[in-house]
């Protein structure tokens, strides 16, 4: 048999392994893709429709919405209020992203660094941190910042501080500091468990060598760590983003124990424009915008993700 001959069949065989396993990946997605098409794709349709219809007393009564075009979403973008909530949620998305980024990070490394006994120990924390239902959550840290009884206020008087009588929840930035706490609280968990995963496939070897050639810790994180776990810093990111761009729970909650003026982000005033004043078009419009805003972040990500692959 010639040298022709023996190649021939091993490559026919090796187009074949190739073009089976280029097409088995959409075969095992496209259950998933059919049932999220399915579970999303009726509320997502009702509110666009929604959004360019009217909704006023006789359509309590039975009578069909009235079609206004764009002027429900002219009449929400024309209003300074609305400005005013995107603003401030946008603040407190980065903000918070960011703050349960470097703490998520700084508990994976942690984890990297210790010895099993205290690494098992921390991991159980974190476990317990984030099974822990959010109503609960919310509930325990009221009680924390409650100014007439609670923990922190006495900690801090005690520690020569005049918080005895202070009202974390009267103000608004007082409100948005204690949703920080607790969105942070619930978020650090998923981003250290994801970034320690990460930090796994980091080689030993690679880290060795250059600490023998006299990096520091902070030259080994920058130039060697940073870059092997890119792909997941920013998978994390972007659901961090995506996750406090469209928190609800922690602020109603917070609201409804004291609420201060001018607190509302998007989630708790697409609410209050839907369900408190019945006017579930000009809601709808406003999740549309949240909705385009959050397909800008993840189309940024994916071009980042095919730059990096290309």
């Amino acid at each position: 048999m010639t040298s022709t001959d023996a190649t021939t069949p091993k490559s026919d065989t090796t187009k074949g392994v190739k073009r089976k396993t280029h097409v088995t990946p959409y075969i095992l997605i496209l259950p998933a893709s059919i049932m999220l098409l399915v579970a999303m794709g009726y509320p997502l349709g009702w509110q666009i429709w929604a959004s360019f219809m009217k909704f006023g007393l006789r359509q309590q009564f039975g009578a069909p919405p009235d079609f206004v075009g764009l002027e429900n979403y002219i009449s929400v973008f024309t209003n300074k209020t609305t400005w005013g909530v995107v603003a401030r949620s946008l603040i407190f998305c980065v903000a918070n992203a960011a703050l349960t980024l470097v703490v998520g990070i700084a508990l994976a490394l942690l984890m990297n660094a210790v010895s099993k006994a205290v690494r098992l120990i921390l991991q159980i924390c974190l476990l317990l941190a984030w099974a822990m239902p959010v109503v609960a959550v919310v509930t325990v840290w009221i009680w924390l910042f409650d100014w007439r009884r609670g923990v922190i206020n006495y900690i801090l008087t005690h520690l020569g501080l005049n918080f005895s009588s202070f009202n974390w929840l009267g103000t608004s930035m007082g409100l948005y500091f204690v949703a920080t706490v607790i969105v942070v609280w619930m978020s650090v968990p998923f981003v250290a468990f994801s970034v320690f995963a990460g930090l796994t496939q980091v080689s030993e070897e690679v880290m060795e060598a250059a600490s023998l050639d006299g990096a520091s810790a902070t030259r080994r994180f920058v130039s060697i760590i940073v870059p092997m776990i890119r792909p997941v810093l920013m998978i994390v990111g972007l659901l961090q983003i995506i996750w406090d761009l469209r928190v609800f729970t922690q602020i109603k909650m917070l609201q409804d124990a004291q609420m201060p003026l001018n607190s509302d982000l998007l989630g708790t005033y697409i609410y209050r424009l839907g369900v408190g004043s019945g006017d579930f078009a000009m809601a709808s419009a406003l999740s549309i915008f949240v909705l385009i805003i959050t397909i800008i972040f993840s189309i940024a990500y994916v071009l980042q993700l095919i730059k990096e692959d290309s």
